[in-house]
């Protein structure tokens, strides 16, 4: 039987039970270039499916993280959505902004990528993993 609260996708059930501390993952818009030796997991459909928030949100239930890294200019030109997204995001950790083009330059650093359909400028973003205890 299929636990209702659980990950079904199969690959991002795996990426998130194999994060260790200090480890990076990034939810990503449809479009953001993934650099090649990244583990990509493809969640896109089609336009906007799944949306980034529902991923972020679904990650975040199974995840525990110490920080985060977004695009700065994510505040201008998508401010509804960086709403959304400090709601989300646990209360007391570190987020980090900087620049996109610095945002960019880090993605090699990142464990996986997991690529939503999302069309939102900026939709995009480091969790930093954690421990939880």
């Amino acid at each position: 039987m299929v636990k209702a609260r659980e990950i079904l996708n199969s690959q991002l059930s795996r990426v998130l039970g194999e994060m260790g501390h200090t480890d990076q993952l990034l939810i990503t818009d449809a479009g953001l270039p993934i650099p090649l030796g990244i583990e990509r997991v493809d969640l896109a459909v089609v336009a906007n499916v799944p949306p980034f928030l529902t991923v972020l949100a679904s990650v975040l239930e199974h995840l525990t993280i110490e920080g985060a890294v977004l695009s700065e200019e994510i505040t201008d030109r998508s401010p509804e959505l960086w709403a959304d997204i400090q709601r989300l995001l646990p209360s007391g950790i570190r987020v980090s902004m900087i620049s996109h083009q610095d945002f960019k330059a880090r993605l090699p650093e990142c464990r996986a990528a997991v690529r939503t359909g999302e069309f939102t400028w900026y939709a995009n973003i480091i969790l930093i993993g954690g421990v939880s205890f």
